[in-house]
């Protein structure tokens, strides 16, 4: 069993969730460039916990195609509903804010795009192809969505060729249908062994805590990554975008954070992340290696 604080009444978060508010001057000179420029980073627009440190390192985090998507997943923030036209200036707006804020690894993240025949995967090539002419020297991870399993859509990305490419499993298998509606387990691990397959350097994927899930089902997620030759997984805690998102049923200890990390890279993991903090994109700098 998972060593947590449990409870079916909304709950406080525990001392070791509280965030210190980001410092420094790498931070605070990209800040400046954020506002001054307009940049749209997930770092800001998401509130993202890690934002000073990762500025710091000079990792930034951009999402691209709009900000509506069209699944509904019970755990994301991002708004659903019929998303707007696609901007094809967007690939050289991204390359150049990341220009702009002289980052040296970025990643770049997207919503759903069911309702395109490409799912979005053009967009997503001529993103990546804009900052490699721009940023010869960033370096890049695509955290990118399941493309419904398409083998066409998939290719684009590999064809791009990314130092790393992420697709997250989310959650436990038995709580998949809740947590990711549209999405489907089998199917995510498909896509992570289908690019490992094609020749991606290094794969990656995310497991949220705190839906519900018990110790051996987070280890058997875990297992099944691996089973698939994914090289890099991050752990971290599910926490409540708003009420009508679902509840947190529990906050996992720093202790069993712990636990995974050792089960992890004892498991073959080439870098495992695990902690109440982490977040897909956490020490992304560190995972090119």
């Amino acid at each position: 069993m998972e060593s947590v604080i449990e409870s079916n009444q909304p709950i406080g978060k525990p001392k070791w969730l509280k965030v210190k508010l980001p410092i420094g001057q790498k931070y605070t000179e990209l800040r400046g460039l954020v506002d001054k420029y307009k940049l749209n980073t997930i770092c800001t627009s998401g509130s993202c916990p890690n934002m000073g440190e990762c500025w710091g390192e000079g990792t930034a985090t951009f999402m691209i195609l709009g900000n509506i998507c069209t699944r509904s997943c019970g755990f994301c923030g991002v708004k659903t509903g019929r998303p707007e036209t696609v901007d094809w200036d967007e690939p050289e707006k991204v390359a150049r804010s990341i220009k702009i804020m002289k980052i040296k690894h970025a990643v770049i993240t997207s919503v759903d795009r069911d309702d395109l025949k490409d799912m979005g995967s053009i967009i997503w090539f001529e993103t990546v192809q804009a900052i490699r002419r721009m940023n010869p020297q960033t370096t890049l991870e695509t955290l990118i969505p399941d493309f419904q399993g398409n083998e066409r859509m998939l290719d684009r990305i590999v064809e791009a060729n990314p130092e790393v490419v992420s697709h997250n499993m989310e959650t436990v298998r038995r709580l998949t249908r809740e947590v990711r509606i549209q999405a489907k387990y089998d199917r995510s691990l498909a896509v992570l062994k289908y690019l490992k397959e094609k020749g991606i350097r290094r794969t990656k994927s995310g497991i949220m805590l705190g839906l519900g899930e018990t110790e051996e089902e987070v280890i058997q997620t875990m297992q099944d990554l691996r089973d698939n030759n994914v090289d890099i997984v991050t752990i971290g805690q599910y926490l409540q975008p708003s009420k009508k998102h679902l509840p947190v049923k529990e906050f996992i200890t720093p202790e069993q954070f712990e636990k995974y990390e050792k089960i992890g890279k004892a498991m073959g993991f080439r870098h495992v992340e695990s902690g109440a903090l982490v977040r897909s994109s956490y020490h992304a700098e560190k995972h090119i290696l």
